[in-house]
């Protein structure tokens, strides 16, 4: 930030100052109405490998909420604080989901073929729109995935769990992340849609795609819809016992589109999320001798180490994105109406006003923002914690002796705008 004082003429912050954000010639949405020319990005190398070092920057810089730049230098507002960040969540006649309130989406300055449009552009589904519209249409994802649950979710985790261990069980090597993680969760979605294995064998790269951004984020989330639309008109024509079939014959009157993009949601969301923690969940025990020693002693459960990473590095970074309904003060900043703000869940867990010492145990707090809060909180949490506690527990019993094959400090992290995704995690057993 520059030095002057705010009351210099000369000054950006000077309600004089033609870049002044009350000045009649600063452009709404511009980085200049946020206080300074030179915004933090929240996109490239420096994000891509030292997100809580710039979360914490941030911080420092800018309290509990602070101006930013998302891909394509887009504007946005990041919620740091815990306790701004709940108020967001919990306030959608505050902060909508609705991004068709988004002023610089309004004003031309976000097009259609952006790679901001896949994470935060409206849909019509659930996560996109408020009041009476979101309840109708997460009513019915909701009996869907109680549905999928009283049908054998867990079964469905055993079996792809022990079919991915399969591949490298004779080798004595692999890599938890490429072997396991990183398509576990999208197979077991995949059979609860109706979808073939192949099909979710391909979804793996387009999803991680979608989640990094830049100039593949569109096409691969085209190869997503092509594939759920596809689906979607299989199952109009051949019902099945599956989640697609759930939403299209839901009393909620779901049209093609909302089923496709309900699809999209719990497809996409539900693999990222799950595998991102599973895989954090492994480095966790891999890299702590006492952590593996009391999940074979019975001594700690997986739920309590699943708390633990959700507090610690949330398998979402940073949630997309809410719209100001109109001018309104949050964190000792104006947001005027029409802003985008994302919301840090990493960073609001480890906000030292609720966590002064991140050191202390959080075992048994699960007031933690890994899955949002308020409306939209995650529906598929209980989903999610099943296929860990599954994956997890299988590994332990097929690879004996199961331990990291390199130092733990060689282990790497790459982040998106919206996640941090641990790149290997190479371990060795007995076969």
């Amino acid at each position: 930030m520059n030095d002057q004082s705010p009351d210099s003429p000369d000054s950006p912050d000077s309600p004089d100052s033609p870049d002044s954000p009350d000045s009649p010639d600063a452009p709404r949405g511009c980085p200049v109405a946020h206080g300074s020319a030179e915004l933090t990005r929240l996109y490239g190398p420096e994000a891509a490998t030292d997100p809580f070092g710039i979360y914490e920057r941030l911080r420092k810089e800018h309290g509990s909420v602070a101006p930013v730049l998302l891909e394509g230098d887009v504007n946005a507002w990041l919620v740091l604080g815990y306790r701004d960040g709940r108020r967001v969540l919990d306030n959608p006649r505050q902060f909508a989901r609705d991004a068709r309130i988004w002023r610089d989406w309004r004003e031309g300055r976000v097009a259609e073929n952006h790679p901001l449009v896949p994470m935060v552009a409206w849909r019509p589904d659930c996560v996109s729109q408020d009041g009476e519209a979101h309840r109708r249409l997460r009513g019915a994802v909701n009996d869907g995935l109680q549905a999928a649950v009283a049908r054998g979710i867990r079964r469905h985790a055993t079996y792809f769990a022990n079919k991915q261990i399969d591949a490298f069980a004779d080798k004595g090597r692999a890599d938890l992340v490429a072997d396991y993680a990183g398509y576990l969760p999208m197979l077991i979605l995949a059979r609860v849609l109706g979808l073939s294995e192949t099909e979710g064998r391909r979804l793996v790269e387009s999803n991680a795609m979608v989640f990094q951004g830049g100039e593949e984020a569109i096409r691969h989330d085209g190869i997503i819809r092509e594939i759920l639309g596809d689906l979607t008109e299989r199952k109009r024509a051949e019902p099945g016992s599956d989640f697609t079939t759930g939403l299209l014959e839901h009393h909620a009157g779901l049209d093609h589109d909302e089923v496709v993009s309900h699809l999209r949601l719990v497809l996409m969301a539900g693999h990222s999320t799950t595998s991102n923690l599973l895989a954090r969940v492994l480095q966790l025990i891999l890299t702590d001798a006492s952590r593996l020693s009391g999940l074979t002693s019975g001594q700690l459960t997986i739920t309590a180490l699943v708390e633990e990473v959700m507090w610690n590095s949330p398998p979402l970074s940073v949630l997309p994105g809410r719209f100001a309904v109109s001018d309104v003060e949050l964190g000792g900043h104006r947001i005027e109406e029409g802003d985008l703000l994302v919301l840090g869940l990493a960073p609001g867990n480890l906000d030292p006003e609720i966590r002064p010492d991140p050191d202390v145990s959080v075992q048994g707090n699960e007031s933690h923002l890994a899955f949002s809060a308020g409306p939209h909180e995650c529906p598929g949490q209980s989903i999610g914690m099943s296929i860990i506690q599954i994956a997890v527990d299988v590994l332990l019993h097929r690879l004996p002796g199961l331990r990291l094959a390199v130092p733990a400090e060689e282990l790497t992290s790459t982040a998106s705008t919206w996640m941090s995704v641990l790149d290997s995690l190479p371990v060795e057993f007995a076969v």
